[in-house]
């Protein structure tokens, strides 16, 4: 299994149960990228949510999400082509706020 951990700030955290950072195994056996993690994610994280589109929608991450893998915007590696790797640390921070 591919251990990772998922971190999620800014407010995303109030989709999965108010809780910042989630360590995670994946099925080790393929290549994961980051649009099969958003769809784990979905399956898996945000299956009892009411609004898994406040993060991820039409298969991507939502506009106003700043996503960062081991500290790098995802935008300078890929999106959701990006190749995730044992250990890897990837952030969700949401940029949207009420005023």
């Amino acid at each position: 299994m591919m251990k990772l951990a998922l971190e999620f700030a800014g407010g995303s955290q109030t989709l999965v149960n108010n809780q910042t950072r989630h360590d995670i195994e994946l099925d080790d056996g393929k290549e994961w990228l980051m649009s099969d993690l958003l769809d784990w994610i979905l399956k898996n994280m945000l299956a009892e949510c009411s609004t898994p589109d406040l993060l991820i929608k039409d298969g991507t991450v939502r506009p106003g999400i700043l996503v960062l893998v081991n500290d790098t915007d995802w935008e300078l590696l890929g999106n959701l082509d990006t190749v995730i790797s044992e250990g890897d640390t990837v952030t969700f921070l949401s940029t949207l706020h009420g005023g």
